[in-house]
């Protein structure tokens, strides 16, 4: 099992979640966060005062999934979340030694199933 971790732009977060349903992601978290990469902030105005924006905004997706699904969701998530720009974001593939559904007692692949 993988856990797919994606941090991107917030103006893709419904094409990501379209892409990833269609897929069939069986379920996903969505977590608003703050970070910087190359673009390392930006300098904005405010009331004629220039300030610098270190954090921006971002979305990180997290699904959970069986290691032979991980390429096709990583692939989806890729595509919906790409801009052509600085700051598009990066995605993360870790391994789960475990899952446990709490409500039935279920464990591993069941329990990341639909």
């Amino acid at each position: 099992m993988k856990l797919v971790t994606a941090v991107f732009k917030p103006s893709r977060l419904d094409a990501v979640i379209d892409a990833l349903t269609e897929v069939g992601a069986a379920g996903l978290t969505v977590s608003e966060v703050r970070g910087y990469g190359r673009q390392q902030g930006k300098t904005e105005v405010y009331r004629g005062a220039e300030y610098e924006v270190r954090l921006l905004p971002k979305v990180k997706v997290e699904v959970a999934c069986a290691a032979a699904d991980t390429e096709r969701l990583v692939e989806a998530i890729s595509k919906a979340a790409n801009t052509g720009t600085i700051g598009d974001g990066k995605i993360f593939v870790t391994g789960l030694d475990s899952v446990l559904r709490i409500r039935t007692g279920e464990t591993d692949a069941q329990a990341i199933s639909s």
